[in-house]
């Protein structure tokens, strides 16, 4: 046999070589890079931190889950979360209705109004509401004034002012996905069903509601998702006995300087953050499907 022996190509021939990376994967590695950098990196580190210090294993785990202490203040949180989370949805659903079918001019200048107050300085909105919710601030001398209470309110240092804060700052994250998803409703569909013989009360409950549950859901997560991690507004108006987990891990942190306990901590608040939205994902595609 013949021994090998390499070909020139032809001239006027010229030959590439293959890239290394396909296309597709060399125009997403920039975000690929960034995702590892900003998002797998940091919650590795974290994990390595909770299980790192100061000893070596699960004992972080264990204090958290193991004191009641810690497990009041997460019960803290999720019932503060889904308090949260219903008032917005029961008060933001009218008023993106009510903005989705009022005419367009006013429609957008309500709108206006919404979107300014989330460009607010979010420290100046909450110390607005620590001076309207004290026992001399606006709303107690209301109530007093109207003979409604006798005596004013503990409304603030309490569950109940970090309840009404923070729907007050989650109604826009709620009221902005609502509003694309009704005004994305045919009319027609609510005519049909008027005319097949239903009330006001069939078409809301059995035409707009359903179609509207795509937004209510992703809405009601983002607000919800938003709360357990919450900071300053459940820091100015609740209290010792109203503590949250983003006041846990501050106070880990910064006062007791425990790196592997507020790892953990925070670690345990992301896992059951991406949990929900598995959780909430998988339901509404499934439903979708059907």
């Amino acid at each position: 046999m013949a021994p090998y022996t390499a070909v020139a190509p032809a001239p006027g021939i010229v030959t590439r070589r293959r890239p290394l990376l396909s296309a597709p994967l060399r125009h997403i590695t920039p975000t690929l890079i960034l995702v590892v950098l900003f998002f797998i990196v940091p919650v590795a580190m974290l994990l390595l931190r909770s299980v790192l210090e100061p000893t070596v294993g699960l004992e972080n785990y264990a204090t958290l889950f193991g004191s009641t202490t810690y497990l009041r203040i997460f019960l803290n949180t999720f019932m503060v979360a889904g308090i949260v989370t219903i008032l917005s949805v029961l008060i933001g659903f009218p008023v993106a209705w009510l903005l989705a079918i009022m005419p367009r001019k006013w429609s957008a200048i309500f709108l206006a109004v919404i979107v300014l107050s989330m460009w607010t300085n979010l420290l100046a909105r909450t110390y607005a509401w620590m001076v309207l919710l004290q026992r001399t601030g606006v709303i107690n001398k209301v109530l007093l004034s109207l003979g409604i209470i006798d005596q004013p309110l503990a409304l603030v240092n309490n569950i109940t002012g970090v309840s009404i804060g923070m729907t007050y700052i989650m109604l826009p994250f709620i009221i902005l996905p609502l509003i694309g998803v009704i005004r994305s409703i045919d009319a027609a569909t609510l005519r049909a069903a008027a005319l097949c013989g239903a009330n006001r009360w069939q078409c809301f409950s059995r035409v707009l509601l359903p179609l509207s549950l795509p937004g209510i859901a992703a809405g009601a997560l983002m607000v919800f998702v938003m709360s357990l991690g919450y900071f300053v507004t459940p820091a100015l108006l609740g209290g010792a006995s109203s503590m949250m987990l983003a006041e846990l891990i501050a106070q880990l942190v910064q006062s007791l300087v425990k790196w592997g306990l507020g790892g953990a901590t925070a670690f345990v608040l992301l896992v059951v953050t991406l949990g929900l939205y598995f959780v909430q994902l998988n339901f509404f595609t499934a439903h979708g499907k059907r």
